[in-house]
This record gives structure tokens, C-alpha cells and sequence, in this order.
């Protein structure tokens, strides 16, 4: 399953909330890719999860799968508290 955590350039923070949601999904034991990418090309992913602040969120237009909005990227437990759940269900789905 991909994932990808999402801001301006795909350079700066979602890299931050690349390597967090990634630790945090590995100590829960799922198997998954997760990719930093850029507002734009975002917009045009076939992922099943996107990672993002609330600024970037709705910024991200013509996605089909859920989006996480995370205020603060190097908080693990609010990472796992939105995501496990949300990852539970779609790798449930597959």
C-alpha cells in the first residue's frame, strides 16, 4: 500500500512526516511504502493515504483516497492515534 506525506515542494517538512508516519506505521507492524511528494503532484496520485498539514489539505484536489490532516509533524502519537486506524481499515479493504 502507498502512502505519501504531502507539502509545498515535497522537499522540506513532508520529509519530517515521511520518516515519522513511516516509524510509526513499522512499530505497528505494517508493511507499507510511504513517499514524500509535492502539493501538485499529489493532486494526481494512486495512493490509498495521504499525510498532510490543514493548509496543504486543502490545497489537494482530485484525490479519491482519505487524507490526514497533522498538526504536528513530529508528533508520533497524534500520527499513530489519526493513522493506525485509517491504515487498519484500507489494508482490511485490499
Amino acid at each position: 500500500m502507498k502512502i505519501i506525506c504531502v507539502c509545498g515542494f515535497g522537499v522540506g517538512s513532508s520529509l519530517i512526516l515521511k520518516m515519522k508516519v513511516a516509524e510509526v506505521l513499522k512499530e505497528e507492524g505494517f508493511d507499507v511504502k510511504v513517499e514524500a511528494q509535492d502539493v501538485t503532484s499529489a493532486s494526481g496520485t494512486d495512493a490509498k493515504l495521504i499525510f498532510a498539514s490543514k493548509e496543504i489539505a486543502n490545497q489537494i484536489k482530485k484525490v479519491k483516497c482519505p487524507i490526514i490532516e497533522i498538526h504536528n509533524f513530529l508528533n508520533k502519537q497524534e500520527i499513530r492515534e489519526k493513522g493506525v486506524p485509517v491504515v487498519r481499515k484500507l489494508l482490511a479493504e485490499l
